[in-house]
């Protein structure tokens, strides 16, 4: 029985946005403010992937979350956490000279402490999401939880839209105004950190305290160490014993190998001179191209991939998904090979890759929920989310020195060898899927 009768129109939307907007600056945004600052490629996708790290490592300290206080005090708490970090890094953000951003070769060292915020950012994030989707598990009937999940998932979308395309845009305008790179990035953290501190403040008195929002383990005894210990250790043998573990793990660590590379060296390729092998956009153009246009065709594809899954089930749907996940980094190629100015071009391009990706990546999330099923069903999706984490994280941070080897063309093409791992991985994984699974 829920104890409050507050509206879910009143935070979910403004939880998950808040869900997305950190989660998009340490992962998408630092890469683009890196690049634009002139670290180098290989140092860059180095130290932002590490960023990864939180959310690989989140189900070690997850059960914590349900132990200790509420799932109400937890998301408010990281809130507060990250407006803090987020004021900090737009009161210390470094200002190297323009002559060492042209030669692009700025040293990572600068942004030590930026990197450190980031850091504490990332895993207050984490944490965060652990706490906003038990909450919302929580405080919402069944039925509401099914009511919602389109809502929520449209407002984190949006977040990514207002990250990588808004702000982006933002610190682009600024940087063509005033003609300061620096200035622009220190601006647009400024930006992020009122808004989410004003949200944090929204959220303090308008995400409701409900009943059934209480630590798991509330008596002297339940709160013993060996009780803890023995259910934290319980949650993860079991999980390693389930039936193709192996294969499983697998398939989350290279069925999204291609788009792992990728991804990591996108927007540095947008932003580069066409003599280093890039497009030389302006950081504006990055927000419409990539943060905007970009974004809303892996929406579309997402919500598409869905509804598809749900008509044929993930049986009959994956290789489908696999060749969308795949084929259509082939654009990245074109625009390496062809090196067009036309804007409209390259958002197409981007469009249609971002499509692909958002459409084969239904697959990776069903097949993550497929494998979760069983006692532990939301402890062991959360390792499962961890695995995801970790085939992001260790490609990308090898993405840069080999870009920065083999140049922007090379790079795209050495993409699309990888995708030979998602096929045969598919394949594996095909093998044991239940054919009903997924349908209607």
């Amino acid at each position: 029985m829920k104890s409050s009768t507050r509206s879910p129109w009143l935070w979910i939307p403004t939880l998950y946005f808040a869900e997305g907007i950190p989660y998009f600056l340490v992962n998408n945004i630092s890469v683009l403010m890196l690049a634009k600052m002139g670290v180098p490629n290989g140092q860059m996708a180095l130290f932002t992937s590490l960023l990864y790290l939180p959310w690989t490592i989140k189900p070690f300290w997850s059960p914590f979350v349900d132990i200790i206080k509420t799932k109400r005090w937890w998301t408010i708490t990281m809130q507060m956490i990250m407006s803090v970090t987020f004021i900090i890094l737009t009161l210390t953000m470094p200002h190297p000279n323009s002559a060492m951003i042209a030669s692009g070769q700025t040293p990572i060292s600068l942004f030590t402490v930026t990197l450190l915020l980031f850091i504490i950012t990332a895993f207050a994030s984490a944490t965060h999401d652990i706490a906003a989707d038990g909450f919302y598990m929580l405080a919402l009937s069944q039925n509401d939880q099914a009511a919602f999940v389109g809502i929520r998932s449209t407002f984190y979308r949006l977040s990514s839209i207002f990250g990588q395309g808004v702000l982006v845009a933002l610190a682009g305008w600024i940087e063509l105004s005033q003609k300061n790179i620096p200035l622009s990035w220190q601006v647009t953290m400024g930006v992020t950190a009122l808004l989410f501190s004003g949200i944090t403040l929204y959220h303090t008195f308008f995400i409701p305290r409900v009943s059934t929002d209480r630590p798991t383990l509330t008596d002297a005894k339940s709160n013993s160490t060996k009780d803890v210990l023995h259910e934290f250790g319980r949650t993860f043998s079991t999980y390693f014993k389930k039936p193709g573990v192996l294969l499983a793990i697998i398939f989350m660590l290279l069925y999204r190998l291609p788009e792992a590379f990728l991804i990591k060296m996108c927007m540095p390729f947008l932003v580069a001179q066409k003599d280093g092998g890039g497009l030389g956009l302006s950081t504006a153009e990055v927000g419409i191209a990539y943060g905007t246009i970009g974004v809303l065709a892996l929406t579309i594809g997402g919500i598409l991939g869905g509804i598809y899954a749900s008509k044929v089930g993930l049986k009959r749907s994956i290789w489908w998904m696999a060749f969308c996940m795949t084929l259509p980094c082939l654009t990245f190629v074109y625009l390496a090979v062809a090196q067009p100015s036309n804007i409209v071009t390259i958002s197409t391009a981007i469009a249609v890759e971002q499509f692909g990706y958002g459409f084969g990546f239904t697959a990776y999330m069903l097949y993550m929920i497929y494998f979760s099923e069983g006692e532990f069903k939301t402890s062991h999706y959360a390792i499962c989310t961890a695995f995801m984490a970790l085939s992001m994280m260790i490609p990308g941070m090898f993405a840069g020195f080999i870009q920065e080897s083999i140049g922007y063309a090379n790079f795209f093409w050495m993409v699309m060898v990888c995708c030979i791992a998602t096929l045969v991985v598919t394949f594996l994984a095909d093998r044991r899927i239940n054919p009903e699974y997924g349908k209607k």
